[in-house]
């Protein structure tokens, strides 16, 4: 069940040609979203500013959707701050998709008062994601005990939150993000067990890593296909490519028949993350990647 990311970039690259070739897509069948953690070294220098993300996607990169991250907001945000990111999205004609969402407490957590401080502190999001106009917020789904502990302490709040989101329109999705939440069985079940139609995933090729000091890491194609029923966006997160412009390290063929076979038809989003290349580089390397694989922009 689990493995190493440099093993399977071992094999991955021998297969790219291969499975390409057999992936048969005709047309584009999905679109592709640009995530800010994709600049988030320019953002945090201050090279690029954070309020005008959509000009930046659109004017630089020819993206028309965004994922915006809450940490470049954090700091002094307030419904000013949510009004000109709508202000600038709507005369750019960029469609705000989700707010990615760190830093705010962990939804498993075991002491009762911090979970519930934890799903309090989403709603802002949740608010800001309705007046932006996407369609959900992503958050984690850390927590601490026994794997079981763990599954139920997480669905209780995230359930708490999806009953909140549900009553301003906003989903709720997780993301694999380290921990048990990158090992898809466990993320899988939590989602059998919140049972809300407003929670979902959000599966990321290239976060099924459970422990980065240890090297565990889960399976990230069997962890996809384990998270592709419940997921309401995907995470096309990059860190190298090779002379023939595939990611060398992850066989994106493979994974993008796994997302299409699950009949998901939403945005595939651009998380460029590698230093083999600066950001906008980086950025367009993969979206060249997701237009061969039936992307549109």
């Amino acid at each position: 069940m689990m493995t190493r990311r440099h093993f399977i970039a071992g094999s991955a690259g021998l297969a790219l040609a291969s499975t390409t070739a057999k992936a048969g897509y005709d047309g584009t069948w999905f679109d592709i979203s640009l995530a800010q953690w994709s600049l988030n070294k320019a953002f945090w220098s201050g090279e690029k500013d954070k309020l005008r993300f959509a000009q930046i996607a659109r004017d630089e990169f020819g993206i028309t959707a965004i994922e915006y991250v809450n940490q470049f907001y954090q700091d002094g945000f307030s419904d000013k701050t949510v009004a000109e990111l709508a202000r600038v999205s709507r005369e750019e004609g960029v469609r705000n998709v989700l707010i990615m969402c760190d830093r705010e407490g962990r939804l498993g957590d075991p002491d009762a008062a911090a979970r519930t401080k934890a799903v309090d502190n989403h709603v802002k999001w949740i608010e800001a994601a309705r007046a932006l106009g996407c369609h959900a917020i992503r958050v984690n789904a850390a927590s601490e005990g026994a794997f079981d502990e763990q599954m139920q302490l997480a669905a209780d709040g995230l359930r708490r939150l999806s009953e909140i989101g549900d009553t301003y329109g906003i989903n709720v999705i997780v993301e694999n993000h380290g921990g048990l939440s990158s090992n898809g069985a466990w993320l899988a079940a939590v989602m059998r067990t919140v049972d809300h139609p407003r929670c979902g995933t959000l599966p990321d090729f290239g976060n099924f890593v459970i422990n980065r000091d240890t090297g565990e890491d889960y399976d990230a194609y069997l962890g996809t296909k384990q998270l592709m029923p419940f997921a309401r966006g995907v995470s096309a997160k990059t860190f190298n490519f090779d002379a023939d412009g595939n990611e060398s390290g992850l066989d994106y063929p493979r994974l993008m028949e796994i997302v299409r076979a699950a009949g998901y038809r939403g945005h595939v989003g651009i998380e460029w993350e590698g230093d083999s290349l600066d950001e906008p580089a980086g950025i367009m390397a993969t979206r060249k990647l997701l237009e061969r694989m039936g992307g549109r922009v």
